[in-house]
């Protein structure tokens, strides 16, 4: 699997459930969402946009898409959480399957984040990213075409705490609106 395949494979509307551990609170959250994921134009201006503040040529994109979230946790009934991100590969053209994942904000810090993938000979989606005050691994890959796991780590700044880990199952949903 390539990244344009595993993002290809990852479109459409996923209900989440997320078990999250953060150690520095000792405490367990349950975290329900749903997620859409959408391709978008190798030209739109959101991705032309984003390469840029990185000094990245637009011109190695590959398969950039948005994905925006819905949902509630149980530590805060009353909060609604949601967002929205601009996430573009930039394949790497020596190493097949590794490369950069640029973000318009991050997973850990709510900032730009530009991060680095890998895609294991399993197909498991890789990328470690790192923050200011952070570092993030996330680990994703496909049980059936439908059922997708997610595993999150937040470190401390140079790497070696955990913060927070948690794992996300993740189900397609297959009657929404876009044909899915």
């Amino acid at each position: 699997m390539d990244i344009t395949q595993f993002v290809e494979q990852s479109f459409g509307r996923w209900r989440s459930q997320r078990s999250a551990h953060h150690l520095a609170f000792a405490h367990f959250e349950a975290v329900e969402s749903t997620i859409d994921i959408v391709a978008l134009a190798a030209n739109d201006p959101k991705v032309i946009e984003l390469c840029k503040s990185y000094d990245v040529d637009p011109q190695t994109a590959t398969s950039p898409f948005q994905m925006s979230w819905q949902g509630h946790s149980d530590w805060d009934d009353d909060q609604v959480m949601s967002g929205s991100c601009i996430l573009v590969p930039i394949p790497d053209r020596d190493r097949p399957n590794h490369g950069k994942l640029l973000r318009d904000q991050g997973y850990a810090e709510t900032v730009p984040a530009a991060g680095n993938y890998h895609l294991t000979d399993d197909g498991t989606f890789v990328l470690k990213t790192a923050y200011d005050r952070a570092a993030a691994e996330e680990k994703i890959w496909f049980v059936n075409p439908n059922l997708r796991c997610r595993v999150s780590l937040i470190k401390t700044s140079n790497g070696t705490g955990v913060v927070t880990a948690s794992f996300s199952s993740e189900i397609r949903s297959l009657s929404n609106s876009s044909g899915n």
